[in-house]
This record gives structure tokens, C-alpha cells and sequence, in this order.
């Protein structure tokens, strides 16, 4: 019996396995997050996108891009 108490006290104060579990479960939260707002993500990424494109596409049609006085000496 004392055997039992002994072996379930090693096992019970064993830390071997729970930094893996900790990240196992910060992991899944990440995940099921990541599922719950999948469309919100989805929705900011593609604006960020949408005005990165835009800055992009004004900034190479501007007519003083392409000018000398436009490009900063060294």
C-alpha cells in the first residue's frame, strides 16, 4: 500500500509533461480562435491588403515620382 502512496505522489509532483501540455493547449486555443474570427481576419486582412494596393498603385502613378527633384539627395 505504502508503494501505491509512493508511486502516486512521484507521479502526481512529475512536471515532465506539462510544458508540453501548456503549449499543447495554448496551441488549440490559438486555434479555436482563430476559427471563431476567421471571417473577421479574413475581412481585416483583405483591407489591409486592399489599401496597401491603393497606396502602391498612387504612388507609382504620381507624375513626381519619376522627377529628379523628387528623389532625395545622399
Amino acid at each position: 500500500m505504502t508503494r501505491v502512496k509512493g508511486a502516486l505522489r512521484r507521479f502526481w509532483r512529475d512536471e515532465d509533461g506539462i510544458g508540453t501540455l501548456e503549449i499543447i493547449l495554448i496551441i488549440a486555443v490559438i486555434i479555436l480562435l482563430a476559427l471563431v474570427f476567421r471571417k473577421w481576419i479574413m475581412r481585416l486582412v483583405q483591407s489591409l491588403l486592399t489599401d496597401a494596393d491603393a497606396s502602391a498603385k498612387e504612388i507609382m502613378n504620381n507624375e513626381n515620382y519619376l522627377k529628379d527633384d523628387f528623389i532625395p539627395s545622399k
